[in-house]
């Protein structure tokens, strides 16, 4: 299965769950850290996060400012709000739920 597809419906809930866990992260951190806990599976792309990220703030899911690195360059860091710990329980217990379907049809004989 290519990574893409692997991705399709599951970047919203693998951001939501790294900011719940290391916030606030930058964007470039956040493709990294999905590409590192995934075992070098999940590549995530520029063009996909970053309207990811500003649907997740129009949604009031996220919040972002802007913050200097330590090389004087200003980044825009990512935090969880308290809308986007609610959304992150209602789409892991979907994601969890679909799983178990999925693999009960993948069970079948």
């Amino acid at each position: 299965m290519p990574q893409s597809d692997a991705l399709q419906g599951s970047l919203t809930l693998l951001v939501l769950k790294l900011l719940a866990k290391r916030a606030p992260l930058h964007g470039y951190a956040i493709m990294a850290a999905i590409h590192e806990a995934s075992g070098d599976v999940l590549a995530v792309e520029q063009g996909s996060l970053y309207p990811a990220l500003h649907r997740m703030e129009e949604d009031g899911w996220i919040t972002a400012e802007w913050v200097a690195r330590e090389n004087g360059k200003r980044v825009r860091a990512y935090s969880l709000t308290r809308a986007g710990r609610k959304q992150l329980e209602q789409a892991e217990q979907r994601w969890n739920s679909v799983t178990a379907a999925v693999n009960r049809v993948l069970r079948m004989a």
